[in-house]
C-alpha cells in the first residue's frame, strides 16, 4: 500500500442516528489504519456530550476523541474536536470553542453563532490535513436533521464543504436497520447523497449469510455498496463509552441479584446531568467488583461503596438529590458502616454549602450541600481545565502515592474547618480533595483517579479489608488485574482486528483516495 501524497486524504463516517457506533468504528479504523503504517489523526467537528478529557495543553475535548487519539498513538488535542457542547439545562448548554468555554447558549443563539463556529472548525482539520497522511472524521447524530440542514458543520454541511467521503454507518441492533440506511438517503440533497459512497451495518448477531439479500436488495434500489458487517461485540472488546446511553445498558447496570458474597457492590449516582462517567470504568473492569448506576432514590442495602459522579449542573442535580431523601439515605449507609466518594461535581456535594453568585449554573444563588465534608464549594466565571498530578495525603489507602488524571471545574472549595484532612495535594501545592479521619467520606477534583492502577488496587484492598472477610480479602487481592491502561490497548487491536476481518477493506481505501 503506498502512501497518499499532499494533504490528508478524508474518510467520514456519519450514523442514520445516535449511538450507532460511529466513535467506536472510527477508533478501530484510526487503530487500524496506524497498524498498517499510515499517520492517522481522528476529527470531529462538533461533539455534544458530557464526557470530556482535558489534553496536555489544559484545552477540553470530548472524551471520544481522547480514545480516537490513543487508538492513533497520539496525545489528544484539540485540533481533534474544536467546538464541544455541554448540554446544562434542558434548552441551554455550555458552548466550548478550541478548548476553552465561551458562555452558555440557548439551542436557538448556537444555531446562529455556528458560521463562527465554523472558522475554528476548518481552522483545526486544516492543520490536521497538513500534519497526517489520513483524518477520519466522525459525524455526530444523523446527518438527515433536514430541520438543521442550512447550518450544519458536523455531518453533510462538513463533508460537502471539504469533499470528504462517507460510510453511512446502520445499527442493526435497534432493529429497522435498512429502512433507516434508505430512509437516510432519501432525506439528503443530491449533492449529499454523491458522497455516500458506502453502507456499513454495525452490531449484527447472527449468520451473516442471512442477512446478504437484504444487503443485495438495497445496493440494487440505491446503488451504494456495503462495505460490511461488524458483528457485535458487547464486553468482549473494551473501549470506553462516550455517552449517557450506555448507563441504559445492562452490562453498566447489573442487578443486585447478581453479586455474589465477597465481591465489592459499587453504586454511582446517575445524576440528570451527569457527566464524565467514564470515571468508573476501571472500577467496572476489576473482576471482584460489581458497579451499578443508581437511581437518587434507590435503596443503598448492601454497597461497600457510594460515589456522586461528576455533574454539568450541580447545584440543580443536589436540589434533586435532596428532595428524593438521598441525604438521610448516606447519612444512614455511613452509621452502617458504608464508604462514600464524591468526584468533582460529587465532591462539591458532599460538603457543607454550594454558592453561585453569579448564576454561573443556576439562578438559586446557594443551596445547602449534603454536610459530609466540612467544605463551602463557590462557582467562578473561570473554568479550570487542567491535566495534573497530585500527591495522596491523609488517607489509609494510599498516602504517599502520586497519582495523574484532569480537572474540569467552575467551583473552588474551601475547607471550613481547622483539622479538615486534606486527601489529594496537586503539583501546584495546592488542595484537591478532603478526606474525613476514618476514610468513610472523601472527595476530589481529579477526574480518572481511578484509572491510576495503583491507587486502584490500594484502595479497593482497604474497602476490602474493612468490609469482607478475611478468606475473600486474600481471594480478590491475589486476582492477577490487567493495568487499565494495557486493557484499553488489548481492547483497540482487538477491535482493529474485527474491523479487518469484517470489512471490505480494499473498498474503504479506494473510497478514502489510498492507492493500491
Amino acid at each position: 500500500m503506498s502512501k497518499a501524497s499532499g494533504p490528508a486524504r478524508l474518510l467520514m463516517l456519519q450514523g442514520t442516528g445516535s449511538s450507532v457506533g460511529k466513535s467506536a468504528l472510527v477508533a478501530g479504523l484510526c487503530r487500524l489504519y496506524r497498524s498498517r503504517g499510515f499517520k492517522v489523526a481522528p476529527f470531529k467537528a462538533q461533539n455534544m456530550a458530557l464526557n470530556s478529557f482535558i489534553t496536555p495543553e489544559g484545552a477540553e475535548i470530548g472524551r471520544a476523541q481522547a480514545v480516537q487519539a490513543e487508538a492513533c498513538g497520539l496525545a489528544p488535542h484539540v485540533d481533534m474536536n474544536p467546538v464541544l457542547i455541554k448540554p446544562n439545562s434542558d434548552i441551554g448548554a455550555q458552548v466550548i470553542i478550541h478548548g476553552r468555554a465561551i458562555g452558555n447558549m440557548t439551542a436557538a443563539a448556537y444555531h446562529n453563532y455556528k458560521e463562527t463556529a465554523w472558522r475554528a472548525v476548518s481552522e483545526s482539520l486544516e492543520r490536521l490535513r497538513r500534519n497526517f497522511e489520513l483524518v477520519i472524521i466522525e459525524g455526530a447524530g444523523s446527518p438527515a436533521e433536514i430541520n438543521l440542514r442550512d447550518k450544519d458543520i458536523v455531518n453533510m454541511g462538513l463533508a460537502t464543504r471539504v469533499e470528504a467521503p462517507v460510510l453511512l454507518i446502520g445499527d442493526i441492533d435497534k432493529g429497522g436497520v435498512f429502512a433507516a440506511l434508505v430512509g437516510t438517503l432519501e432525506l439528503l440533497a443530491p449533492e449529499e447523497r454523491q458522497l455516500i459512497k458506502a453502507f456499513i451495518v454495525n452490531k449484527f448477531r447472527g449468520d451473516v449469510k442471512l442477512l446478504e439479500p437484504g444487503l443485495e436488495t438495497i445496493t440494487g434500489r440505491c446503488g451504494v455498496p456495503f462495505a460490511g458487517v461488524v458483528p457485535w461485540f458487547g464486553s468482549e472488546i473494551y473501549i470506553p463509552e462516550e455517552d449517557g446511553v450506555a448507563l441504559e445498558d445492562d452490562k453498566n447496570r447489573r442487578p443486585a441479584t447478581e453479586s455474589a458474597p465477597g465481591r465489592l457492590r459499587v453504586g454511582v449516582i446517575r445524576l440528570p446531568h451527569i457527566s464524565n462517567f467514564t470515571d468508573f470504568d476501571p472500577l467496572r473492569q476489576e473482576s471482584g467488583v460489581d458497579l451499578e448506576y443508581l437511581e437518587p432514590n434507590s435503596p443503598l442495602c448492601g454497597f461497600h461503596l457510594v460515589i456522586l459522579p461528576g455533574s454539568k449542573n450541580t447545584l440543580a442535580d443536589l436540589k434533586l438529590l435532596k428532595k428524593a431523601g438521598l441525604e438521610e439515605r448516606l447519612k444512614a449507609f455511613i452509621k452502617t458502616d458504608g464508604t462514600v466518594a464524591g468526584i468533582c461535581g460529587g465532591f462539591q456535594m458532599l460538603g457543607e454549602k454550594l454558592l453561585d453568585p453569579e448564576a454561573i449554573e443556576s439562578s438559586q444563588g446557594e443551596i445547602e450541600g449534603l454536610g459530609l465534608l466540612p467544605a463551602v464549594t463557590e462557582m467562578a466565571p473561570e473554568k479550570i481545565t487542567l491535566a495534573t498530578r497530585a500527591r495522596v495525603e491523609n488517607a489509609d489507602f494510599g498516602t504517599g502515592l502520586q497519582v495523574k488524571g484532569y480537572e474540569i471545574h467552575q467551583g473552588r472549595t474551601t475547607a471550613t474547618a481547622p483539622g479538615a484532612a486534606v486527601m489529594l495535594r496537586n503539583e501546584k501545592g495546592e488542595n484537591d480533595g478532603l478526606v474525613s479521619r476514618r476514610g468513610q467520606v472523601w472527595g476530589c477534583y481529579l477526574h480518572g483517579i481511578f484509572d491510576n492502577d495503583a491507587f486502584r488496587k490500594t484502595y479497593l484492598d482497604w474497602l476490602r479489608s474493612r468490609t469482607l472477610p478475611a478468606a475473600f480479602q486474600r481471594e480478590n487481592t491475589a486476582a492477577d488485574a490487567l493495568p487499565y491502561r494495557e486493557r484499553k490497548e488489548r481492547g483497540l487491536n482487538q477491535l482493529a482486528a474485527l474491523l479487518e476481518e469484517s470489512l471490505d477493506m480494499e473498498m474503504i481505501d479506494r473510497i478514502a483516495g489510498l492507492q493500491g
